[in-house]
């Protein structure tokens, strides 16, 4: 008869030996690398034959050499969630955790992942693509004001800044440039931040994020002790369930799969409207899913380890 210590010793070492990659060269190297910190000390835990692999320019040789049997994700950004790391993967005959290389690549474009969602007719705030030449009074016109500029490809909101009058969208613009070479300025809906975590094909309960800054942005994310989270999210049950089926919905109609999550923004009239998808989202002290997942009853060590189990669900 099989004891549940043996059958649990035998699903941990079904994955042989997991990679964990972390750090690596986008601007959410630092968040990555205590993500991967986290994760890793998670999977050691549960008896997983895991390893840390902090990402650098000689990844792929790295990989060739000391081929792992798997990869847990958790590189944040560029390089680790706009599909690049997956086709590696995907070369390299490596399976790994999370979405594969079209939907990291489309979730990870702001834009393209919105026109999806319109083209599939779900609500997103109207938004443009920013250029050095662009007629900026006309845009802010067009969308009328506020409005909020970002980096299409960037995540932890860095890049992004809140204009309020159309002789500051050239400034935002020129500072979003910075970080990446396309922008878009988007409709600013204002209301209440919600973000809603994915796992396993379930939305996770609904938190309701609060800031005195001007948005949650990299300092209400990572280090400021003001930013409040709030899971129940203060919706009642109806709204709540219905939220969290959009969230599902924006997240299935791009491609994603495995785990992830959808910020979504509620204006004072009750509109829902998608913000971004996140792909690998932060695993740190300060992170929403380990939030979400807690408020179900999962504990951190637990959430790592049915992430990893999304490996399976991908063959």
């Amino acid at each position: 008869m099989r004891t549940s210590t043996q059958s649990s010793q035998q699903q941990t070492t079904a994955f042989g030996k997991v990679a964990v990659l972390m750090g690596g060269l986008s601007a959410e190297r630092e968040i990555s690398l205590q993500s991967g910190k986290a994760v890793l000390e998670a999977l050691l835990r549960k008896g997983v034959d895991a390893v840390a692999i902090d990402v650098d320019e000689n990844i792929l040789n790295r990989l060739i050499t000391n081929k792992p049997d798997c990869v847990f994700n958790i590189l944040h950004g560029r390089g680790g969630e706009d599909g690049r790391i997956q086709a590696a993967l995907e070369l390299l005959d490596i399976p790994y955790t999370g979405s594969g290389v079209l939907s990291s690549a489309l979730s990870m474009h702001k834009y393209l992942t919105k026109q999806v969602w319109q083209a599939s007719g779900m609500p997103t705030p109207p938004c443009q693509l920013l250029k050095a030449d662009s007629d900026f009074d006309a845009i802010a016109a067009e969308l009328g004001l506020p409005l909020i500029v970002k980096p299409v490809q960037e995540g932890s909101s860095i890049g992004m800044s809140k204009v309020e009058q159309a002789s500051q969208l050239e400034a935002a613009y020129q500072e979003a440039v910075k970080y990446d070479s396309e922008i878009i300025a988007e409709k600013w809906v204002q209301g209440s931040e919600y973000t809603v975590a994915i796992l396993q094909d379930r939305a996770l309960p609904v938190i309701r994020l609060e800031t005195p800054n001007q948005f949650y942005d990299y300092d209400a994310k990572y280090i400021a002790n003001t930013t409040g989270y709030h899971c129940p999210c203060g919706l009642v049950g109806e709204n709540e369930q219905a939220l969290q089926k959009l969230a599902l919905d924006a997240f299935q109609c791009v491609g994603t799969r495995g785990w992830g999550r959808v910020d979504v923004m509620i204006d004072e009239q009750g509109n829902s409207w998608l913000i971004e998808v996140n792909t690998v989202p932060g695993m740190t002290d300060h992170s929403l899913v380990p939030m979400a997942a807690k408020a179900d009853g999962i504990d951190f060590d637990d959430l790592v380890w049915q992430i990893l189990q999304t490996i399976e669900e991908k063959k």
